[in-house]
């Protein structure tokens, strides 16, 4: 060990098990200010990504849908399975509210600043692939309600996606509804949008911690009764097997005065008296 190496006070006066314990958190608050600082700078490029990817590709197909079909054109695709209808409309899917257009434009309003509100709590690969694909949906659509006939804020929607038996909806659509299925999946899985699961920050259960506690206290009541004496009432304690019992500090006195002869006693007297 080196002579000359300085050494902390504070060491000396910490118990191990504390000074283990506050490494830990220290080792926790780094690790947390590393998180704050680093990781949702690239969640939220993600996430910007997706919203980009969703809302480029929306409004070129509609812009394709718009130049090269007119309304009410149908053209098979995969038939009977799939086919491109153009359509516009007014209000939501199956042609809910077409007469409250300006209610959907608030509410995509509404669901793009809050999404954009939560950027920066944003800590997780899914969540962030979730978030952009339902906001570059809803700033595909809304984009419609705002620029396209026949006002401004009561725009139609440009559709031309077409299932059998089914809405004809767009990519827009198709990006908000599969970010919520992945929003749902997340939260059936207990990850939030931190990146956390939902287990790691319950509290242990009095369970689980008399359980981590009782062999401790298990072990310390068979040290404390492994170093008592074992007596049965109305017995005599011996001796532990394997040790030879010494002699009593009374014995050994006595034993002494006992063998103390009346010649040593005169030669000690007369030793006195010359």
């Amino acid at each position: 060990m080196n002579e000359h190496q300085p050494i902390d006070p504070a060491a000396e006066t910490t118990p191990p098990g504390e000074r283990g314990a506050a490494g830990q958190h220290g080792a926790e608050q780094g690790s947390d200010s590393r998180h704050g600082r680093r990781v949702p700078w690239h969640y939220g490029v993600v996430m910007l990504l997706c919203t980009l990817v969703a809302y480029t590709f929306d409004q070129l197909t509609k812009w394709w849908v718009v130049s090269t079909m007119s309304e009410g054109q149908v053209t098979p695709v995969i038939p009977p399975v799939l086919s491109w209808r153009f359509i516009r409309n007014p209000g939501a899917a199956f042609s809910i509210g077409t007469d409250y257009t300006w209610v959907f434009t608030i509410i995509m309003v509404v669901v793009a600043t809050a999404i954009v509100l939560q950027v920066r709590k944003v800590a997780s690969w899914g969540w962030s692939v979730a978030l952009g694909l339902v906001l570059g949906g809803a700033l595909g659509n809304l984009t419609d309600r705002l620029f396209r006939e026949p006002s401004f804020g009561q725009g139609h929607v440009v559709d031309f996606i077409a299932l059998p038996n089914f809405a004809i909806f767009n990519i827009a659509d198709s990006a908000v509804v599969s970010g919520v299925v992945l929003i749902c999946l997340l939260t059936l899985r207990g990850i939030g949008m931190d990146g956390r699961r939902t287990s790691d920050d319950a509290p242990d259960s009095p369970d689980a911690s008399n359980a981590q506690n009782a062999p401790a206290g298990a072990a310390t009541a068979g040290s404390a009764h492994s170093t008592d004496p074992v007596t049965t009432p109305g017995t005599t304690p011996g001796p532990t097997p394997g040790t030879t019992p010494g002699p009593t500090p009374e014995a050994t006195s006595g034993a002494t005065t006992a063998g103390t002869t009346p010649q040593d006693t005169d030669d000690d007297g007369a030793g006195r008296g010359r």
